[in-house]
């Protein structure tokens, strides 16, 4: 088995790379990819930990992004990057800045809606310098406010209320994501397909259609891959999915967003159909084209 979609407490994940890997190993793993959001201070980490254990051990990033044109947002993952390339990495400095301020909002949010967060609750480990939603989550769950991180995205509670989900940072564009990526050497892919947000909410037979024409424009900036296999995909999504990437001639890959224990989710925590082909997906992220 393999999951190509693996957060370290590097972003905001529970788990240092190496208990990532342990965690991996436990649970029947062979392959994974750890793919913090916006940072790549635990792929080295992550790499060394593999070798040790006997796990191979690909090195990932997530980037949030925003096609201004189509009016959406998504995340693009990409796989095998040179992790000392000096373009990302400056730009992960800025990325980060601009996370930096979207953070300052959410805690004004939250506390007008009677969350009292301050910036000290939010640093769970000695080191950390990255605070994601998932952070918040687990800050609410340490004060009393919520028993389980997954509680706080429930619909209309804390981080899924209202006033917190006007809350948005300035992101890139898709690319200029895609073109990180590729600079550093790497396999760009649209993570979690189904959970794109499009600014004029569409669904159903709408939602595939104004999909495939988003896949048709970002092959053409450099897109190699779509995320069909993901742990909150129906088969049925999937399946359409693997009919779209094999349709635009785009590599297969599977991934859990795992981010911890508590969060809802587990590594390998994904539907497979017939077709699913873990070694001709590992080859294929490893190919470069």
């Amino acid at each position: 088995m393999l999951d190509l979609h693996l957060h370290s407490y590097y972003s905001d994940g529970t788990m240092s790379p190496e208990e990532l890997v342990l965690h991996a190993k436990k649970s029947g793993i062979s392959s994974i990819a750890i793919t913090d959001h916006d940072g790549i201070g635990g792929l080295l980490e992550g790499q060394e930990a593999g070798r040790r254990h006997g796990l191979d051990v690909i090195s990932g990033i997530e980037l949030s992004a925003e096609d201004e044109e189509d009016k959406c947002y998504m995340h693009i993952l990409g796989y095998c990057i040179d992790h000392e390339n000096e373009t990302l990495k400056n730009e992960i400095i800025k990325i980060r800045k601009m996370r930096v301020e979207r953070n300052e909002k959410l805690l004004a949010a939250l506390r007008e809606i009677g969350c009292k967060l301050t910036k000290e609750d939010l640093q769970l480990r000695e080191g950390q310098d990255y605070v994601g939603k998932p952070t918040f989550a687990l800050a609410l769950m340490k004060k009393g406010y919520i028993s389980s991180p997954k509680e706080a995205f429930k619909e209309g509670r804390f981080m899924r209320s209202d006033v917190v989900r006007r809350v948005h940072r300035e992101k890139i564009s898709v690319k200029k994501a895609i073109d990180l990526i590729k600079g550093a050497g790497g396999v760009p892919v649209l993570a979690h397909p189904m959970k794109i947000t499009y600014r004029a909410k569409e669904a159903g037979e709408v939602f595939f259609e104004k999909l495939e024409q988003q896949l048709i424009k970002l092959k053409k900036w450099g897109l190699e891959g779509l995320e069909c296999y993901y742990s909150e995909h129906t088969l049925n999504e999937t399946k359409r999915l693997v009919q779209l990437a094999n349709k635009h001639s785009l590599k297969i890959t599977a991934g859990s967003d795992f981010h911890g224990i508590g969060f809802g989710k587990s590594i390998g925590g994904f539907l497979i159909d017939e077709n699913f082909d873990e070694h001709r997906i590992i080859m294929e992220i490893k190919s470069k084209n």
